[in-house]
């Protein structure tokens, strides 16, 4: 399998995860965990995360080395920002915390763990593609 492929599998799979963060997060009933997410952050999110895929995807058709860097940055920002929000989706343990409800999209926050390792794995490996010089 050819590099370009992985790399665009990865661009693919990035857009699933934002779509679905901002989707799941946004709905109306209550979600897995206690703590809601504030409507400015979980914005901030989804238009982080569509500016670094549109850089991103520009960068793939025309590489150049800034427009690399800036779209690492962005991908680093927009998982940061992700995993903040995930820490704080989680249900709590304490005596005190309020009970998580299951939603209609998993048992859970699992499939919302899975998305932001993805995610940071999926990163890790394209700010490897971009700085090693892999990309061209």
């Amino acid at each position: 399998m050819e590099l370009d492929d992985v790399l665009w599998m990865l661009t693919a799979l990035a857009a699933v995860v934002i779509l679905l963060t901002r989707m799941r997060l946004s709905a109306t009933t209550r979600q897995s965990g206690h703590a809601q997410v504030p409507g400015t952050i979980l914005n901030m999110h989804a238009v982080v995360g569509v500016t670094a895929l549109t850089v991103w995807i520009y960068y793939l058709t025309s590489p150049s080395d800034t427009l690399g860097l800036v779209s690492v940055a962005l991908w680093w920002l927009e998982v940061i920002v992700g995993i903040l929000i995930l820490l704080r989706w989680l249900p709590g343990a304490g005596r005190h915390a309020a009970p998580s409800v299951d939603d209609s999209w998993a048992q859970g926050p699992s499939l919302s763990i899975l998305g932001h390792v993805g995610m940071l794995l999926g990163v890790a490996f394209i700010t490897y593609c971009v700085l090693a010089g892999k990309i061209t």
